[in-house]
């Protein structure tokens, strides 16, 4: 067996790279966005490489990934299903599977309280791969932290040069993050620009899409011909701030993406529906009855009557978003705006409903990531003209 160094030339969708004791450590906000910030939820959601993979030209027939996993256990609440390795064959599905072993976080809900156990590097082993000249991919879990250790092929490995096509950069909350899709090819911004034609950079964030100007920073040093941004949940979910701060904060978000991309096509998506919070401000708290049955499910817990002091409602944040960019677009004509109820709405809600009141299932990530592709991508559609 052959083994292969990893380095940056093999690796898409990260925009930093930490060498650790075991290996590389894939980020998703870069050194000088973390140190702005000591949220442990932050630092966990970043370190957790949605969108990110190995990709490689090989003959080889056999591939085997070494890794160190971090996987969460929540105390009270049904195992979470181990983090899957999707691989793909020149673009088509061809595997994958999970890695046993690694670190175990303990996390008790009840009190916000967390223990790390350490644990063994595990191998991810991919065979039976057709003995042709072919580009080989191996996607990360998307929720599971994943230190980089080996990588061991039948056949020498070279790196694929950067792609033709048009990266995409996305950033938003856990559901662009990929909660709680079945994979990652399958979170819907993966869909999406798999269906596109598109390259993608997911800084989808779970619970962190909170308009922080270090994110907007590194949305704006990062090069990409497109990018989109979908705003709104987690301001509510964390209730942040009010109507009076959030305006002039999402100006001051896009101010900053413009600095590094004045005229490349910009997307602003609000939320999907979510019924608990259409009308009701946050915050977002567990469900502790549904807790103590062992399921996980929030609710929302603000007061509809405190919208008339600037609460956020999801209602309130999708008029404000449309005012921002209709008032913006008029000279900025590669700005736009999307109603993310367009992508999951009422009757969607109806078919698919949110399964913890706030993720949609992986049926609901795949109509998503199909409906994104075809309202942004197509042509005519706000993405749908390449670089700007």
């Amino acid at each position: 067996m052959h083994t292969t160094p990893i380095t940056p030339a093999l690796l898409r969708g990260a925009l930093e790279l930490e060498r650790t004791a075991h290996g590389l450590l894939p980020h998703r906000l870069p050194a000088r966005a973390r140190a702005q910030c000591a949220d442990p939820q932050l630092a966990m959601v970043e370190s957790q490489p949605s969108g990110v993979r190995l990709v490689l030209r090989t003959r080889a027939t056999v591939v085997e990934l070494d890794a160190l996993p971090t996987k969460r256990v929540y105390v009270g609440v049904p195992p979470r299903p181990q983090g899957r390795y999707d691989v793909l064959v020149d673009g088509r599905p061809a595997g994958g599977g999970h890695i046993t072993g690694g670190h175990t976080l303990t996390i008790d809900l009840s009190d916000g309280t967390a223990e790390h156990r350490p644990g063994p590097v595990g191998t991810l082993r991919c065979t039976g791969l057709p003995d042709t000249d072919k580009v080989v991919e191996i996607w990360l879990p998307y929720d599971e932290r994943t230190e980089l250790v080996a990588l061991r092929t039948d056949a020498p490995v070279e790196p694929v040069p950067d792609p033709r096509g048009t990266v995409w950069l996305h950033h938003g909350s856990s559901i662009s993050h990929g909660s709680t899709a079945a994979s990652p090819t399958t979170t819907w911004p993966a869909l999406a620009a798999s269906l596109g034609g598109v390259e993608l950079i997911n800084l989808g964030l779970g619970g962190g899409a909170l308009l922080d100007p270090f994110t907007a920073r590194a949305l704006r040093d990062t090069p990409a011909g497109l990018i989109s941004v979908k705003l709104g949940i987690n301001v509510v979910n964390a209730d942040l701030m009010r109507l009076r701060a959030f305006g002039p904060a999402v100006h001051g978000f896009l101010d900053t993406i413009r600095e590094g991309h004045p005229d490349t096509p910009l997307l602003v998506v609000s939320p999907i529906l979510c019924p608990m919070h259409e009308d009701t401000p946050g915050p977002s708290l567990m469900d502790t009855s549904a807790l103590g049955e062992g399921r996980l499910r929030f609710q929302a817990a603000g007061d509809p009557a405190e919208t008339a002091s600037g609460k956020l409602t999801l209602g309130v944040i999708r008029a404000e978003l449309a005012r921002i960019v209709g008032e913006r677009s008029a000279e900025d004509p590669h700005l736009h705006y999307l109603d993310g109820r367009a992508l999951y709405g009422e009757a969607d809600f109806g078919e698919l409903p949110l399964p913890d009141g706030l993720h949609p299932d992986a049926a609901a990530h795949r109509r998503m990531g199909e409906r994104f592709a075809a309202l942004a991508f197509t042509p005519g559609g706000p993405l749908g003209g390449g670089a700007g």
